[in-house]
């Protein structure tokens, strides 16, 4: 792993001044005409999407091992629950095509392409401390095996250090890219991006200049903010940017701990915090602890990185999450409810993922004090979960359990809300 304090803090002049030039355009690189996507998941499909605008006069191939996606797309349907997505998708013109991974292989798509984009899963590897980065790997070399100069650009969330590393076994047509979207919103935040950050080296300028203007001109959002740096700093940038949002977070549910312990109204301390104007009135609603895809696995990989620097916040900011969920566990315990009813197991409201959400955690931990427990999730389609009867008939759920727990507050338990537990302060009505 390339050590971060050996590489320039940031491009020449010269570079910092064509990203932020609005008038260049990427007629100094030949083309991004002809793009491949690799990865059909929240990063993926939103690039895809986003690139493939009539109006960019590309012509962008996505594809991904789940057949599944794929045919859905080819039909015009979301694989996933994304609002932008659906809607353009449905009815926008898109030069856009959905391909098997057969397809790919067999009509050498990569040989014919002039941008590469690499949005495949880097799930967080316990065993090893890190990321699993086998998929990217994977993907770099298939990519190279039809076209040895297509520039690839990393869109994955990877560790510090890993674009250089792939650089030095691969060659110097990789750079990366990071993301900055949400689930349920991807599309939305790629359209209106808060910064346009390309990590690339000086001799990149022109492809990197390239990607801001191509990414620009996407983007609903023309005077976005864009910064080309060293690809090891913005893999950092990515990384550090959302550990800020767990602890963050942590920093918002321990408050409302300590409200709730007291008796205290959280919402009013909250806003009272809020009002400086250094700390601002968002991202404070508390939760059962952070989860999802990317704030769970992104502050464990940063934890990793410092391996032999002094720190604290962020190994805090971990603990903090846990401790919050065993807190809510224990309050729930406390209410001596015959029936528990966990109403979806998603993190967000409205949302259909609930992979390493912090439901699942309370749910474990109740079941561990051998309490009675049943879910109410639309998207299981089965009959239990994690040891759990799934009523997914909602008045059903609500009469058969004495206390419903609800992450997020939804007004269809309006006519339930004396029996309902939840800290979503700003929610809750």
């Amino acid at each position: 792993m390339t050590d971060a304090a050996n590489l320039p803090s940031a491009l020449d002049n010269t570079a910092n001044t064509a990203a932020n030039d609005t008038s260049t355009t990427h007629s100094s690189w030949p083309s991004l005409t002809n793009i491949v996507v690799i990865g059909a998941g929240y990063v993926g499909l939103s690039n895809a999407i986003l690139l493939a605008q009539a109006q960019l006069n590309t012509q962008v191939t996505l594809f991904d091992i789940d057949n599944n996606k794929i045919e859905l797309l080819q039909q015009n349907k979301s694989p996933l629950q994304d609002t932008e997505i659906c809607d353009y998708l449905a009815n926008k013109a898109l030069n856009l095509t959905a391909t098997q991974q057969s397809v790919i292989d067999n009509q050498g798509i990569y040989q014919n392409s002039d941008l590469v984009i690499i949005a495949t899963p880097t799930n967080y590897d316990v065993a090893s401390g890190k990321f699993d980065t086998s998929s990217v790997e994977a993907s770099i070399a298939a990519v190279r095996e039809q076209n040895a100069s297509v520039p690839i650009i990393i869109k994955s969330t990877i560790p510090i250090g890993f674009t250089d590393s792939m650089r030095q076994q691969f060659d110097s047509q990789i750079l990366f890219m990071p993301e900055f979207l949400r689930e349920g919103q991807a599309l939305y935040d790629n359209l209106y991006p808060s910064r346009i950050i390309v990590g690339a080296t000086c001799e990149q300028q022109a492809l990197a200049t390239a990607l801001m203007n191509l990414y620009r001109q996407a983007s609903l959002t023309p005077e976005v903010a864009t910064l080309m740096m060293p690809p090891t700093e913005a893999e950092a940038v990515k990384l550090f940017a959302n550990s800020y949002l767990a602890t963050r977070i942590a920093f918002f549910n321990e408050l409302d701990s300590f409200a709730e312990k007291h008796q205290l109204n959280s919402q009013s301390i909250i806003t009272g915090v809020g009002l400086d104007p250094r700390i601002g009135q968002h991202y404070n609603n508390p939760s059962f602890g952070y989860g999802g895809y990317c704030l769970p696995k992104d502050t464990q990989q940063l934890k990793a990185n410092y391996a032999g620097i002094p720190a604290n916040l962020i190994h805090a900011v971990v603990d903090a999450n846990n401790t919050r969920k065993r807190f809510i566990a224990r309050q729930i315990i406390d209410k001596n409810p015959n029936q528990i009813g966990i109403y979806r197991l998603s993190m967000k409201k409205d949302a259909d993922n609930f992979r390493d959400s912090a439901v699942l955690d309370v749910i474990n931990t109740l079941k561990q004090h051998g309490m009675s427990v049943s879910i109410y999730e639309p998207a299981l389609d089965t009959d239990s979960f994690e040891g759990c009867q799934v009523i997914n008939e909602l008045d059903r759920f609500k009469q058969h359990n004495d206390l419903i727990v609800a992450n997020r507050w939804h007004d269809e338990l309006s006519d339930v809300k004396d029996k309902v537990y939840s800290r979503d302060v700003f929610g809750y009505s």
